[in-house]
């Protein structure tokens, strides 16, 4: 029982400390990746079952190009508009 010396008992206590912030860290990682990888197989049945939703969403996304390109003043989305407008 020689090693039981306060100073040794509080380095053991600091390490259990320091174990339990890490183990609560990854615990932490593990269930942000958990709630992703749900998010990803959402995402994934609503596109397998339903294929025009893809369609619909690139329309979503090129419409908020044009809106912050309209709105931010972006230059470099200007010629594409116009060439959408010849079509």
């Amino acid at each position: 029982m020689a090693d039981s010396s306060p100073e040794r008992l509080q380095a053991d206590k600091d390490d259990v400390l320091e174990l339990n912030n890490d183990l609560e860290k990854m615990t932490e990682c593990v269930e942000n990746m958990s709630v992703q990888l749900t998010w990803m197989a959402y995402d994934l049945v609503a596109l397998r079952t339903s294929p025009e939703l893809g369609a619909l969403l690139r329309g979503q996304e090129e419409a908020y190009h044009r809106c912050r390109a309209a709105v931010c003043g972006d230059r470099s989305q200007e010629p594409e508009l116009e060439d959408r407008a010849q079509i």
